[in-house]
């Protein structure tokens, strides 16, 4: 368990990775623009920016993205789902950003 923010982890390569959100250390470099990372993921997933790679087809349209999770976001386009719900007025979003960005303005509450 980290004493800085409380996270525990039981795989400790997990627990690693993890402590590079605090340390800001960036292992993984990009030979091309050597632009540096924290995670190995994070390197396999911009290579792609320079080879165009597009491995993640959305099923409803063309499109085509680098990563799953990019994938996932746009495909609430067609399905209208929103997962993150405000406790407050209950209003929905189909992104974390949009419903933390939303939550300020309940803040004088």
């Amino acid at each position: 368990k980290l004493q800085i923010c409380g996270k525990s982890f039981s795989q400790a390569a997990n627990l690693t990775a993890h402590k590079r959100v605090h340390t800001g250390e960036r292992p993984f470099t990009c030979t091309t623009c050597n632009r540096r990372f924290s995670q190995s993921s994070s390197l396999v997933t911009h290579r792609r920016t320079h080879t165009n790679e597009r491995p993640y087809q959305c099923s409803h349209c063309d499109k085509k993205f680098t990563d799953s999770s990019t994938l996932t976001k746009h495909l609430r386009t067609h399905t209208g789902q929103k997962p993150y719900g405000c406790d407050i007025c209950f209003m929905r979003f189909t992104q974390s950003g949009n419903l933390h960005r939303h939550m300020k303005t309940h803040k004088n509450l």
